[in-house]
């Protein structure tokens, strides 16, 4: 049975990773270390106390005096722990930067290269070329559609006057002439009860 050997994988841990990986490690150590020197104080307290019960203050102030510089221990381990802190944030930090210039850069080519395509006068010339055809297939169209410019509706306008003008006068002239002499009187009713009611006398006292 052969063996194979397949091709040896590329690392693609960098130099960043590993050092953001080493600082990780070092807070996650201090951390432990800081636990466990609170716990130790705890119960130092507690056994100095003890003592001091039993009357044994010697031992208990020398216990005390191991307290106190392991407390200055822990001030030291909580500033170098935020220190630690502080570096991981910022190298976290530094690469989302360093992202963030390759994305621009990669931008800015991309940019510079569009450009060089785009080439302003051939631009305008195609935006003319553009707005000629516009304009050109707009008249085809008004064409097509039957539509007239503005002078040509006024035209049009005076032309329909011209024809209903036309034909009132030829309605007119077809009309029949009358004679003045068979005109109708028009009597008023004033004048038609004193035809038709004779005068009569009205006998007044005297």
């Amino acid at each position: 049975m052969g063996i194979f050997f397949g091709k040896p994988k590329t690392s693609r841990i960098t130099d960043y990773d590993r050092a953001v990986l080493q600082m990780k490690q070092q807070r996650d150590t201090l951390k432990r270390y800081q636990l466990r020197v609170e716990l130790l104080l705890d119960k130092e307290k507690e056994l100095a106390k003890k003592l001091i019960k039993e009357n044994k203050k010697e031992k208990a102030k020398l216990l005390l005096r191991k307290k106190k510089y392991q407390t200055e221990q822990l001030e030291r381990t909580e500033a170098a722990l935020d220190t630690v802190e502080k570096l991981i944030q910022d190298l976290e930090y530094t690469q989302i930067e360093s992202k963030v210039i390759e994305s621009l850069k990669i931008g800015n080519n991309a940019l510079k290269k569009a450009n060089e395509l785009l080439n302003v006068e051939e631009i305008e010339q195609l935006l003319d070329e553009t707005r000629d055809g516009i304009e050109k297939q707009k008249e085809i169209t008004d064409l097509l559609s039957g539509a007239l410019s503005i002078e040509e509706e006024i035209a049009v306008e005076t032309e329909l006057e011209e024809l209903i003008s036309l034909e009132h006068q030829k309605i007119i002239d077809k009309l029949p002439d009358v004679p003045s002499n068979h005109l109708p009187t028009i009597v008023t009713d004033t004048k038609v009860e004193e035809k038709e009611s004779p005068k009569r006398k009205i006998a007044v006292e005297i």
